[in-house]
């Protein structure tokens, strides 16, 4: 007799053991807990963690968004897409406001997230003290002691050397007055998004065999100083080029055959809903 698949891949046991763990991490924003990493059908490294997660969470009722850096149609999107409705036959959407269940890699949404809504984000390195603490035994040690000092002492050097933060991503945060955290490779243009969000937002690493989350409405902080207040991307005066949106993230691009330099949004599906809005046609986005 065949064997019926496993509903979103993981069997039951994994997926117990995947949500005990994520319930502790919402119990303890922040704090990083360590969690029995499953192989899956990609490699370590390309979203295995956040994966996991969504298999996890995944319900019948769920309308599943995948994005990767920003687009719904980039190879790593599109692939774990199938893959979960393969297992699942649950509807996937570009819409954020239609999706239940969000996974992304190195973006947070344009569009506010709610309270009906879990953003999973796929994390590459999960320890924030690791640039300059190797040993796992140290970091744990130095968390359980709120020693930070090591973060805001890397922070200070880039400000002497440079006369500014330099963390392009992955900028660390202090979650509800306690642990420092790495929010994923997200711009730092993303970071205030996680402050009081409204969505619960966990965080995977597959490779590192962690999971950690914040919670709805934590305090979320940027590591920064009173004197050289934290700053993310600036893009005053500037607005994409195919819907004219401001005040979103864009990527910059220079056309050559003008021989200047333009603006479009990176969250391609933001951009689409607002020409769709404008009884605009879709447009075709240049990739970085």
């Amino acid at each position: 007799m065949k064997a019926e698949p496993q509903f979103a891949f993981l069997d039951e046991g994994s997926k117990k053991e995947i949500r005990r763990a994520s319930l502790k991490a919402v119990a303890i924003p922040g704090y990083q807990v360590p969690f029995a990493s499953r192989e899956m059908p990609m490699a370590r490294g390309w979203g295995t963690g956040g994966l996991q997660l969504t298999c996890s969470l995944v319900g019948k009722d769920d309308v599943l968004k995948v994005i990767d850096q920003g687009a719904d149609e980039s190879v790593n999107a599109v692939s774990i897409k199938k893959l979960v409705q393969a297992t699942t036959g649950i509807p996937v959407t570009e819409r954020t406001e239609e999706a239940t269940l969000i996974q992304s890699r190195h973006r947070i949404p344009e569009v506010p997230l709610t309270k009906d809504q879990i953003l999973v984000l796929q994390v590459p390195m999960p320890e924030p003290l690791r640039k300059y603490e190797k040993k796992e035994s140290v970091t744990k040690r130095l968390h359980a002691e709120s020693e930070y000092s090591g973060a805001w002492l890397m922070l200070f050097e880039q400000i002497m050397k440079y006369g500014r933060t330099t963390t392009g991503a992955d900028h660390p945060v202090l979650v509800n007055g306690r642990y420092v955290m790495a929010p994923s490779p997200i711009p730092r243009f993303d970071n205030p998004k996680m402050d009081h969000s409204e969505a619960l937002i966990l965080l995977g690493a597959g490779r590192e065999k962690k999971i950690y989350a914040v919670p709805p409405y934590t305090e979320i902080r940027s590591l920064a100083f009173e004197d050289h207040p934290f700053k993310g991307e600036d893009f005053s005066g500037k607005s994409c080029r195919f819907c004219g949106a401001t005040g979103v993230f864009l990527d910059e691009f220079y056309i050559e055959e003008t021989g200047m330099t333009e603006y479009q949004c990176n969250d391609t599906s933001h951009c689409a809903d607002r020409l769709e809005r404008q009884g605009e046609k879709e447009v075709q986005h240049a990739t970085i």
